[in-house]
């Protein structure tokens, strides 16, 4: 009776705590790893040019740094918070209107056009250019993850409140929520952290999977299309795939299930960033 009620306890105190982000550094890692992989050479080059100085100089290395920017500069954390991320209405079946979902260009979409601005504008000064090239890195692994464009009225999945059997211990932070293998945790954080963390392996190992499969198919690619178009993709996957489960107990066959759709978005956000950078490095 005491276990059932310290976990009770916990699953309730997380609405409480730090919202989740996007597909943790594994994820962000793969996206970064695998775009590298497939840059043309000289465009490959000015990303290394780019990134020099950087404690770890690839795309992988600086993939997750958007979200470190909550311990290493708070205040900028803040001010980029919402970029992470779009929400569109319940009911309205992921229509995105700018100036209602994304006022002043400060959701996921409007991140990624400003950001690819500053990128390709070589008058611009190095270190502008490099962190608009992180920050490109990490946004289009965000709006890839169907959580991070949702139109269900709890942030994003954070306040669906999930109980999930698994071996894979949580991140530091969420520790005290682990009790008798069972995680008190929410649907965002199982996108984020545990489809992709529970087949436990390391970054090359997974990179070196996907990377064995061909490039998926990318359903909005062609003329005129970008983050809108994939954050509509992700939005609309939610309910295409019935992403909510039916109750708030979860066990690995969820994470089984859904795991080859969340690789897919992977890889698509790897192919799409490759192309980006082919874009607005490659001049």
């Amino acid at each position: 009776m005491r276990r059932a009620a310290a976990f009770l306890f916990t699953l309730f105190a997380l609405s409480a705590a730090a919202p989740a982000l996007a597909w943790s550094v594994l994820g962000h890692q793969l996206v970064g790893e695998l775009a590298q992989r497939h840059l043309d050479p000289a465009v490959n080059a000015e990303v290394e040019r780019l990134l020099a100085g950087e404690p770890e100089p690839t795309l992988a290395g600086v993939a997750a740094w958007a979200d470190r920017l909550r311990d290493l500069d708070p205040d900028r954390f803040k001010a980029t918070s919402t970029w992470h991320y779009v929400n569109t209405p319940p009911g309205k079946h992921c229509e995105y209107v700018a100036g209602r979902d994304c006022p002043d260009g400060n959701c996921v979409i409007g991140a990624i056009e400003r950001q690819r601005a500053i990128l390709a504008d070589r008058d611009q000064p190095l270190e502008a250019r490099r962190d608009a090239l992180k920050f490109i890195v990490h946004f289009i692994g965000d709006v890839h993850q169907p959580m991070h464009a949702n139109n269900h009225d709890d942030l994003g999945g954070n306040r669906y409140q999930v109980s999930l059997r698994t071996d894979l211990e949580p991140e530091a932070y969420a520790r005290r929520h682990y009790v008798d293998g069972v995680m008190g945790t929410n649907l965002h954080s199982v996108w984020d952290y545990y489809i992709l963390g529970t087949e436990g392996l390391s970054l090359r190992q997974y990179a070196d999977r996907l990377d064995a499969l061909p490039w998926p198919p990318m359903p909005a690619d062609g003329p005129g299309t970008g983050p809108e178009a994939w954050a509509t993709e992700s939005c609309r996957l939610i309910e295409a795939r019935g992403i909510y489960p039916a109750g708030h107990k979860m066990d690995d066959a969820y994470l089984d299930h859904f795991r080859p759709l969340a690789e897919q978005r992977v890889r698509q956000a790897a192919w799409r960033l490759a192309q980006v950078l082919e874009a607005d490095l490659g001049r």
